[in-house]
């Protein structure tokens, strides 16, 4: 599958050939969903928590003796009918909401999104992303220069894949809105679809080959 590549100015400086393996798969909803749903249960943490009977203060002894007095037999201040006792059935943070799935399906989806990039043509491979200095107004400039040579708004959201950490350009980034900065080997199928631009390095088709080793 050939592919132009633009340097980061937008000029068009050749073409790459992309592995179909990887950016030529079927879509199939209903695994990218069940891959989407499952990522972001993993993510998330169980927060509310009420205390039981047994996180609450006080009840070290029996409020009262339990007959004679006339009224009733309590054991513990710490039960949930009193005020300031345990909740009886309070959200816990045991919760847990991980669900799996399994290694090829999650691979596979990846794929798959990554396919649908390219044949949305919302997909731009550069040969290299190189900053002088991490300053947001010299990724503005770049970002700026690739919208005017492509014809492309970089700016409805764009998720920069690159080969390898580059401070320069994650600092550079990180006060642009609705633009994101990953590493290949991190690519996930979530921050794909979050984002309508997919702007990558050429480098980085060979990270994604390596990481699942294909």
């Amino acid at each position: 599958m050939d592919v132009k590549l633009y340097n980061q100015k937008g000029e068009e400086i050749g073409k790459t050939v992309l592995p179909i393996s990887i950016f030529d798969v079927a879509l199939d909803q209903d695994l990218v969903h069940r891959a989407v749903i499952a990522q972001q249960a993993n993510a998330r943490k169980a927060i509310a928590h009420a205390k039981d009977r047994s996180e609450v203060s006080g009840g070290g002894r029996k409020p009262w003796r339990q007959k004679g007095t006339g009224r009733a037999r309590h054991g513990s201040i710490r039960s949930p009918i009193w005020r300031g006792g345990g909740a009886t059935f309070g959200p816990t943070k045991e919760r847990v909401f991980s669900k799996k799935i399994n290694k090829k399906m999650k691979r596979k989806a990846l794929f798959m999104t990554l396919s649908s990039k390219v044949k949305d043509k919302e997909i731009i491979l550069l040969d290299k992303l190189e900053l002088s200095e991490p300053k947001t107004k010299q990724m503005v400039q770049v970002i700026d220069g690739l919208e005017k040579k492509l014809k492309v708004d970089l700016n409805k959201g764009t998720l920069i894949v690159l080969p390898k950490a580059d401070q320069s350009v994650s600092r550079a980034s990180r006060n642009i809105p609705k633009i994101k900065v990953v590493r290949a080997d991190s690519l996930n199928v979530l921050d794909i679809l979050s984002y309508r631009n997919l702007l990558m390095l050429k480098p980085s088709v060979g990270i994604i080959k390596q990481t699942y080793k294909l």
